[in-house]
């Protein structure tokens, strides 16, 4: 019995120290990513997310230069707050991933979040088709066929791990907006916080828009990245077509630690 519990505690303080450098790598991850003296490497994984011929099509069609435009926003919005770096990321296209990512629950508890965000990234860890060097970012972009005329579900991204998954629609017509949807939840994961109402999707005022001291108020005719759309009315707001129409806006630059807001 003795034995039994000395392995107990040996084991325990096993599991105590792997947890403990797993932290501490997350940690410095986060860290070193927000510190701005590299570019930051972002891998788009592509997904064919409702297994259509046509979808898959489109992802053989894939080239890194349909995601220039989350480089540049970038390099435009950085310049803007100063940001002494010419180019904070650079974004590169992997080989197509055949498997799914697990779903986040629904109504989840706070364990059943954490159990699922530990699950994702064991999943990410598994299943990396990109042969270069380790990425910063990992963007697993799930495609659907216009076909199908779906509402997609909800994209998400994590700090820790910094991981995102992306759902969007397999169409050159669209992909200047997946690419918005892949900004917002890559600025997610590091550090950057949603700024609309969870009730009804609505900006909140005044960090979730663009312009807030503009006169008329509304409509706006930009979109702050991390809320996410451009309100029209008190109820109506517009998801912009591509990251042309999208900036940066004060309190997220502040959590990208691209500015110091006293």
């Amino acid at each position: 019995m003795a034995e039994r519990s000395l392995w107990g505690k040996i084991r325990l303080v096993i599991l105590l120290i792997l947890l403990f450098i797993v932290a501490m790598n997350t940690w410095l991850s986060q860290v070193r990513s927000t510190d701005w003296k590299s570019s930051l490497w972002i891998v788009i994984y592509p997904v064919n997310a409702d297994g259509g011929s046509d979808t898959q099509a489109y992802i053989q069609a894939l080239e890194e230069s349909h995601f220039d435009d989350i480089e540049q926003f970038l390099v435009r919005e950085s310049s803007r707050y100063g940001l002494p770096i010419a180019q904070p990321a650079e974004v590169f296209l992997s080989s197509p991933v055949s498997e799914q990512p697990p779903s986040p629950p629904i109504n989840a508890s706070m364990l059943q979040s954490v159990m699922w965000s530990l699950k994702l990234r064991y999943w990410a860890w598994t299943h990396d088709s990109w042969e270069g060097i380790e990425p910063d970012i990992k963007i697993y972009m799930r495609f659907f066929s216009l076909k199908n005329n779906r509402v997609l579900a909800h994209s998400l991204g994590l700090q820790k791990g910094m991981i995102g998954v992306v759902n969007g629609f397999a169409s050159v017509d669209y992909q200047a907006q997946n690419n918005f949807v892949a900004m917002h939840e890559i600025l997610h994961t590091l550090g950057a916080t949603d700024k609309y109402s969870a009730e009804d999707n609505q900006p909140v005022w005044p960090d979730g828009y663009a312009d807030p001291y503009q006169t008329p108020l509304l409509p706006q005719f930009r979109t702050e990245i991390m809320g996410g759309r451009a309100p029209q009315t008190k109820q109506i707001s517009l998801v912009p077509e591509s990251l042309q129409q999208v900036v940066v806006g004060p309190l997220t630059a502040q959590e990208l630690n691209w500015i110091q807001i006293p």
